[in-house]
């Protein structure tokens, strides 16, 4: 027959080897789950930076062949020169 030391000392390794189970499963699912946020974040980062892109495209002025030539269309631009634009548009209409 063993021994109460025995005994103790075989308790002692189940229960140790139980928390040391439990804390290493609990440890890898943390690790698991920091993991999955952290792709389901960087995909929301590609998804908004593809609507930026897409969107800055989509309201961006066209080019045009007075864009081309070098003349700024835009009224908000501080080198905008309403004369060259209002030129510009007359040559176009005619």
């Amino acid at each position: 027959m063993a021994s109460q030391g025995v005994n103790v000392l075989r308790y002692s390794a189940l229960v140790t080897g139980l928390v040391y189970g439990v804390y290493h499963q609990s440890s890898l699912n943390s690790q698991t789950r920091r993991a999955e946020t952290d792709r389901e974040y960087a995909r929301k980062e590609r998804l908004i930076e593809q609507a930026k892109a897409e969107w800055k495209k989509k309201t961006s002025p066209q080019e045009t062949k007075s864009q081309s030539s070098g003349l700024i269309t835009d009224p908000e631009d501080s080198r905008f020169d309403l004369e060259a634009f209002l030129n510009a548009k007359a040559k176009e209409t005619n």
